[in-house]
Formats: structure tokens, C-alpha cells, sequence
């Protein structure tokens, strides 16, 4: 059975633009390079036509890879999401007990965690010690180091 995958309608189009990158430009730009080294001559020991052949190789597993998940992909329609509770694409603003330092992270898909636009995954630490959560709750971190706690200031959307 597919095991599904969520995004938003920006990192599923980011998906779309990699593969057709992938189809359109490094794909026939790889079989330009195959052919340049054939045009050279004994194929056995050419080690162009080797790396072209191999560099190929890779490319089509990443567009297979690609499309399969494009193929399980669903898109999250922010509309209507309960706030009153931290999930998937909320927005929270939380604050550590410990050293008082608030903080604001919107939790995303695996897929589409960016820590420097504050965006992390629900399948992270944080990310799943806020997940269920509601303002007013102390969410119990698992970290390396121990457990911290941070209290839930603010959910939107």
C-alpha cells in the first residue's frame, strides 16, 4: 500500500519544477555527453562515456524516485485549520521555560522542513512534542540532552 506523503501547494510545485528540470534540461544535456564520448571511439576504454553512462544512471533513479513520490503526493489545504491545537501547517509560538527565549516555528511535512524559514517538521522533536498540543501547554521535548519544555503561547495558521 502507497504510503502518502502531504505538502503545500508550494513544495508540490517545487517537486513538479525539480523533476522537469531533471527531464528537460539534465536529462537530453547527459545524452549529449554520451554521445560526444562515443564520437571518440573505443567505448571500452573510455572513461567519459563511463561517467556519462553512470551519472545517467543516477539521473533516472532520482526521476523514478521522483515521480513515485509525486504519485502519492497530497496536498494540505490550509483553509479552516483549528487552531486550537498545534497540527500539521500551525503555526506556534512557544516560549522555553528554561531560558525564557520565545520562539515561532510552523510545523511542515518532513519534506518541506527549512530551519532557516522557521519551518520544521512534525516528525522532528519539537515538531512532535507540539503536535496535539493547545495554548497554555508545557510540550515535552526529547532531545540528546534531556527533555525541555516550552510553553505554548500563540497557534495560528
Amino acid at each position: 500500500m502507497a504510503q502518502f506523503s502531504y505538502y503545500t501547494e508550494e513544495g508540490l510545485k517545487k517537486l513538479k519544477d525539480d523533476l522537469f528540470e531533471m527531464e528537460t534540461v539534465q536529462r537530453p544535456s547527459i545524452s549529449k555527453q554520451i554521445g560526444e564520448a562515443i564520437d571518440k571511439g573505443d567505448l571500452s576504454e573510455n572513461a567519459e562515456y563511463d561517467a556519462a553512462k553512470e551519472a545517467q544512471g543516477i539521473l533516472e533513479t532520482k526521476i523514478a524516485r521522483l515521480k513515485e513520490v509525486l504519485s502519492n503526493a497530497r496536498v494540505i489545504n490550509d483553509e479552516g485549520i483549528d487552531t486550537s491545537k498545534a497540527f500539521i501547517l500551525s503555526t506556534v509560538k512557544m516560549k522555553n521555560i528554561k531560558n525564557k527565549a520565545v520562539m515561532q516555528y510552523t510545523l511542515v511535512a518532513e519534506n518541506e522542513a527549512d530551519l532557516k524559514a522557521k519551518k520544521i517538521s512534525i516528525d522532528s522533536p519539537i515538531g512532535k512534542g507540539l503536535l496535539g498540543k493547545s495554548v497554555g501547554d508545557i510540550a515535552d521535548v526529547t532531545t540528546p540532552n534531556g527533555v525541555i519544555q516550552f510553553e505554548i503561547i500563540e497557534i495560528t495558521r
